[in-house]
């Protein structure tokens, strides 16, 4: 295959085998640069412990989609421009729930206006009053 220049493979995964079987692709999704002559690979995963999945030349695991994408030029430069972000990184723009003991997320102590904690002072509290 020889994706046309200015365009993109994506590879996803096909939604009924990562629902029924639990058969997913690691990297999703996968990319496929336009200038790429070699053989198209798919990394799974089988995120069921308990079922093993069989897969025989022919099944079809995976979708490509084809999308153009814009060409950059860039141009180097001594300085950036200041941000309101800056050279904030992981968790800094706001937005992200806080995750409860159990690792889940409680969304009753996140204002999804802004990302910004609403539990106040009881937000580490088991049963706040």
């Amino acid at each position: 295959m020889a994706l046309p220049f200015g365009t993109v493979g994506l590879i996803h995964p096909r939604s009924g085998l990562a629902a029924r079987a639990g058969l997913s692709i690691v990297n999703a999704p996968g990319t496929i640069d336009a200038g790429y002559r070699g053989e198209i690979k798919v990394c799974l995963i089988n995120l069921d412990p308990s079922e093993t999945i069989s897969i025989v030349r022919g099944d079809r695991i995976a979708q490509l989609l084809i999308q153009r994408i814009e060409l950059a030029d860039f141009t180097e430069v001594d300085e950036l421009d200041e941000t309101a972000r800056g050279e904030g990184g992981y968790g800094s723009s706001g937005g992200h729930a806080i995750l409860t003991g159990g690792g889940s997320v409680d969304p009753g102590t996140v204002d999804p206006a802004n990302g910004s904690d609403t539990a106040g002072d009881n937000a580490n509290e088991e049963n706040p009053t």
